[in-house]
């Protein structure tokens, strides 16, 4: 079976979750082709049977690009295995306990997508993502440092370089992995 894997990437998460999502899929015995949506237009869906959608979300709002892709090829997705994830700061929600913010964020940043292009993907995924603050402008940085910093440093996330946390659980993406395989391939 032949896979695409498109994604959408503001600090490079989801890049780097869909080159791992890849490995695990080949391990499995797929054909996968991954594809930035910012540099690369995709015009035909045609030749995949398994196509998985990842996006960075912030504020409830998908990168542009894979955004535009799930548009663009929504009526075709009715005939293929579809999966869905998002890079996000839900594990800082996680840690605090913070189950009523949990839901939130998967219902705008998962299900109201799924709802809008009326899609039927056969797993959906829900990741952590990358936190910056470097990459970020002056504004969004002070925001994001007052709501962020201190949850990040009370629950142990670690530094990945200076002012840049890594939020990602990795074999939460490679179980998710073999069961979207798994699934793509009943």
């Amino acid at each position: 079976m032949k896979a695409l894997i498109v994604y959408g990437t503001r600090y490079g998460a989801t890049k780097g979750t869909s080159e791992e999502i890849a490995k695990v899929l080949r391990d499995e015995n797929l054909d996968v082709k991954v594809v930035n949506a910012q540099d690369e237009k995709v015009k035909d869906i045609s030749e995949y049977g398994l196509v998985i959608v990842g996006s960075g979300v912030a504020c409830g709002r998908w990168v542009n690009e894979a955004e535009d892709f799930l548009k663009k090829f929504r009526k075709e997705f009715e005939n293929k295995k579809l999966a869905l994830f998002v890079s996000s700061v839900e594990p800082i929600a996680k840690k605090e306990g913070n189950t009523a913010e949990v839901a939130k964020m998967h219902k705008i940043d998962l299900e109201d997508r799924v709802s809008k292009y009326s899609l039927k993907p056969i797993t959906t995924g829900f990741f952590g993502g990358i936190i910056d603050f470097n990459k970020m402008g002056f504004l969004t940085r002070k925001g994001m440092e007052a709501a962020f910093k201190t949850p990040l440093q009370k629950h142990g996330f670690k530094e990945t370089a200076p002012n840049a946390y890594d939020l990602r659980d990795w074999d939460e993406i490679r179980n998710w992995a073999k069961e979207t395989a798994k699934k793509a391939q009943e």
